[in-house]
């Protein structure tokens, strides 16, 4: 089993709130912005906008919203400067955490995300004292209801992905997150949707090495520690090395 990633646990979620659904949007905006930052505003060349698109859509953000957040990054529109952040921590039982986010003050969001961190048993640690634990894969996710009859069964749909290069998977319900190295992310997408396969996302995810049994308790305690996290606007994604 792959480790724990907070958004991904969001996103399969039926339904969310209108201010996680708010949450979402501002947090998407800030991902799109600084992909065209990055890139360029046209996501035919630019794979980072695409994915940041794609998922911004996953979550139905309206093309307006989507637009705006371009425009702002390819300076358009003002607004603050925006920059990435990754923050390595350990959680409750020992847990492995990365933090990643985009903040216009990095200085305020090491603060914000360290007082949370202290009030839920977490810690910040030093560059590359936890990352060393994950590596870098892109993630395809598929909707197992959303494919045609034929591939509306878990095994059949597992040993389509696994055959178009996949390296690992796991199932969250009716959602399958395929992993593969960075560099055939785009190669893979292209072969699952020549096989018919609805694609519903692609991102870059933290894959951990090797997975953590935690108790009842710190588990518990992860998911608060990571709901806590999550409410800050700077933070994107918080990843872990728990076993599901």
């Amino acid at each position: 089993m792959s480790g724990h990633s907070h958004a991904k646990t969001v996103k399969h979620k039926k339904e969310l709130s209108a201010k996680k659904r708010g949450q979402i949007f501002s947090k998407m905006a800030r991902l799109i912005s600084v992909a065209v930052k990055e890139g360029g505003s046209n996501p035919d060349i630019n794979a980072k906008l695409r994915m940041a698109i794609e998922t911004a859509r996953y979550y139905k953000m309206p093309n307006s919203n989507i637009e705006r957040a371009i425009k702002r990054g390819s300076g358009e529109l003002t607004g603050g400067k925006l920059e990435e952040f990754l923050f390595e921590a350990y959680g409750p039982g020992g847990t492995a955490l990365l933090i990643e986010g985009i903040t216009d003050n990095k200085n305020r969001a090491l603060g914000d995300v360290k007082k949370t961190l202290n009030q839920h048993n977490g810690k910040l640690v030093g560059e590359g004292a936890v990352r060393w634990m994950f590596e870098r894969k892109g993630c395809i996710t598929v909707n197992l209801k959303k494919q045609t009859e034929d591939l509306q069964d878990k095994e059949k749909l597992e040993l389509q992905v696994i055959e178009s290069g996949a390296e690992d998977v796991q199932w969250d319900n009716d959602n399958l997150d395929i992993y593969i190295n960075v560099e055939d992310l785009e190669k893979t997408k292209k072969i699952l949707e020549q096989k018919g396969i609805k694609i519903e996302s692609s991102t870059l995810d933290w894959k951990p090495k090797e997975t953590l049994n935690l108790t009842e308790k710190d588990r518990a305690s992860c998911v608060k520690l990571f709901d806590a996290l999550d409410e800050n606007d700077n933070v994107q994604d918080i990843y872990s090395n728990f076993k599901l």
